[in-house]
């Protein structure tokens, strides 16, 4: 079989919360780390995620 074009990622929050996101990514092309700015919902502000691995 074909490997997927897409990949599952996991955002961790850059503030040390805990609080994680999970979404997917098209590894063809994007292939850097992924970083964003989200709403982190237990410091309740908006902070840097970046990616990780799913365990």
């Amino acid at each position: 079989m074909a490997k997927p074009t897409t990949a599952k990622i996991r955002l961790n929050s850059d503030s040390d919360s805990g609080f994680f996101y999970v979404t997917k990514k098209n590894t063809r092309t994007m292939t850097e780390k992924f970083s964003i700015k989200k709403y982190d919902p237990v410091l309740r502000k908006h902070v840097t995620f970046k990616e990780g691995k799913i365990k």
